[in-house]
């Protein structure tokens, strides 16, 4: 997520449509959503920059389990659109994929913050040894895929996420 942020100099209002409404830096409103964007940064950077770079990338540094456990809430939930993980069974699966693709990295390539949402768009990459997405492999192949994850962040955690992934290109990958 980039540090460089546009300053805020004018907004529009619902219900009042081609109206701009221009906001002065000493405006209240403009000094709240300063603060409000200062808190989203760094719930950005204290849970979900942790959540790709040292749960989901594997490292030396750390544990999955560690940092999985201080982001995500209680009644954590993972969704996609076949199933929804509670925080275990996220922390499971993302130890299973360190032992199966020991060189797991996801990278954030941008970030957008609305409300208490963050947005990340990520690449994902590996090279399985193992059963993987019905296949035996041995390492030798790797995959690059595209990810969206879409974080709500309550009470400084992860309280939910909604996610895709580009499976599919990692098959054809993985098989080619």
């Amino acid at each position: 997520m980039s540090d460089k942020y546009q300053p805020l100099t004018a907004f529009y209002l619902p219900g009042s449509p081609g109206k701009r409404h221009h906001l002065s830096p000493e405006d209240s409103v403009c000094r709240r959503l300063r603060r409000k964007e200062t808190i989203m940064k760094s719930a950005y950077e204290d849970l979900v920059a942790p959540f790709y770079q040292q749960a989901l990338t594997v490292n030396r540094e750390t544990t999955s389990t560690v940092v999985l456990e201080r982001v995500l809430a209680e009644g954590f939930r993972s969704v996609n659109g076949q199933e929804v993980k509670d925080k275990g069974t996220l922390t499971r699966q993302v130890e299973s994929f360190w032992k199966l693709i020991p060189d797991l990295r996801w990278e954030p390539k941008e970030g957008v913050v609305e409300g208490n949402r963050i947005v990340v768009r990520c690449v994902a990459s590996g090279s399985p040894r193992g059963s993987f997405l019905g296949m035996q492999l041995d390492g030798s192949k790797s995959f690059r895929i595209d990810t969206i994850d879409i974080h709500t962040i309550e009470n400084d955690r992860i309280v939910e996420v909604y996610h895709l992934e580009d499976w599919a290109t990692a098959i054809r990958q993985l098989k080619g």
